[in-house]
């Protein structure tokens, strides 16, 4: 008879919700960022502790995500978007075609999350007047929703960022 294993089985990420577009279509308008990040936040914050903060703050965090896809995409392929759930973490899983060479950029912008100067480099770009870019973006989720940002797979044309953030319950 085999052993049995002492090891705890570790849970996985559920999905809740997914959805895809064109590039194209996704870049033509401004709007479509705020307007997936609400719909999104809207159906998968119904049963959290306080859903309409919980759908705020995901939107937020959604919004400011898929900005920094309509700032660095190139207009061929699509756009793709899958939320998952584990305990109180949401995680998002974002994928989108990219305009050739930005693969190095984000993997900079990525590890700059994780540096030890990322809070006085994003206060830094804040106290600028400047339109935030897409780097001060990903330190915003660092910072202020305390995410995990990270990129999951690159190709010469397009990127898998995972952002997994600890929202119920960890924001006040």
């Amino acid at each position: 008879m085999g052993a049995v294993s002492e090891e705890p089985v570790k849970a996985a990420f559920e999905p809740l919700l997914q959805f895809e577009m064109d590039m194209r279509t996704f870049l033509s308008d401004w709007q479509h960022c705020d307007q997936l990040s609400t719909f999104v936040a809207r159906m998968i914050s119904h049963n959290r502790t306080d859903p309409i903060r919980h759908s705020n703050f995901f939107s937020f965090a959604l919004n400011e995500l898929l900005e920094v896809s309509f700032r660095g995409g190139a207009p061929e392929g699509r756009i793709y978007c899958t939320a998952y759930r584990l305990d109180s973490t949401e995680r998002l899983k974002l994928s989108f075609t990219c305009l050739p060479g930005q693969e190095e950029f984000y993997r900079e912008a990525v590890s700059k999350t994780h540096g030890e100067d990322a809070v006085a480099r994003y206060l830094g770009a804040i106290s600028t007047e400047l339109a935030p870019d897409r780097e001060v973006v990903l330190l915003d989720l660092a910072i202020n929703f305390d995410a995990d940002v990270r990129l999951e797979s690159c190709t010469p044309d397009s990127i898998t960022f995972v952002v997994d953030l600890p929202l119920e319950g960890t924001i006040s």
